[in-house]
């Protein structure tokens, strides 16, 4: 059932779905990708079905500008750190003190900001369809914001504009909400931050993602990260595909174990 909280004076739609057969289960939280929202990232590919058979508490949300969550229309209300803090305030509502956190795309980059700002909160970091471009690009296009205002998809030639722009049409989505998301959300991590992050990481990017960046390149760059091939996916197919289940589910079983140096007796 899709409730609704307050973030600060903004309305932020989610779900919180226990574990299937169970009271109680390691929560974990999503976070969609830009023109997406919670249904179409992770209940439709049946990623809160495959994580509550796992035995996990999976809470997901809309991002503010995004699916049954607030419309904003000023870029300043979406810079990076104000949506990681939707999720933060998200967990403090549902008192939730720990939790693995998975984004993809935009939702990752949120995730990584998350993971800086309020470490204590983290138990693990899994970034979906982002990889160096977390440090060396900020975000998705400008052109995408263009790509929103465009009368149609016909007036569009650049594949990524009419990439977005179609996914866009196809959510639904409020497109004005979406260009200031994109002019406002450009924030990036330097090395030296995304080396502090210091929870367990996985990353994971499809090989024919020609958006997200070098996985490799970026868990080079952490202290307890590990990357995830996904083949033969590009950015899009790459959300619901088996590999990043399995992997994710074999990622948050050895978690604990991740960076622990070996006891020399």
């Amino acid at each position: 059932m899709l409730r609704q909280f307050s973030s600060e004076g903004v309305h932020i739609a989610f779900i919180d779905v226990p574990p299937a057969g169970r009271d109680r289960g390691e929560p974990i939280l999503l976070i969609h990708g830009f023109a997406s929202n919670h249904r179409i990232n992770w209940v439709n590919p049946r990623w809160v079905e495959t994580l509550t058979r796992a035995g996990r508490r999976v809470v997901a949300f809309d991002n503010r500008g995004h699916g049954a969550s607030q419309k904003l229309y000023a870029p300043r209300d979406y810079r990076t750190e104000l949506m990681a803090g939707d999720a933060a305030n998200l967990l403090a509502c549902l008192e939730i003190e720990r939790a693995d956190v998975m984004g993809y795309s935009m939702g990752a980059r949120i995730a990584s900001f998350l993971a800086l700002a309020k470490p204590h909160l983290m138990r693990s970091l899994i970034v979906g369809g982002l990889g160096d471009r977390l440090v060396h690009g900020a975000g998705l296009p400008e052109g995408i914001a263009e790509a929103m205002e465009a009368p149609s998809l016909d007036n569009l030639s650049d594949p990524t504009q009419r990439m977005f722009r179609a996914f866009a049409d196809q959510t639904k989505s409020d497109r004005a909400a979406l260009a200031a998301c994109i002019r406002g959300s450009r924030q990036t991590l330097a090395p030296a931050a995304v080396g502090g992050i210091a929870a367990p990481t996985l990353i994971a990017v499809g090989t024919r993602d020609v958006v997200a960046g070098d996985p490799h390149k970026l868990a080079a760059m952490m202290p307890h990260a590990e990357a995830l091939d996904i083949p033969a996916r590009d950015h899009n197919l790459a959300v619901g595909d088996r590999i990043y289940k399995e992997g994710v589910l074999a990622f948050l079983e050895r978690r604990g174990r991740i960076g622990v140096k070996p006891r020399v007796e």
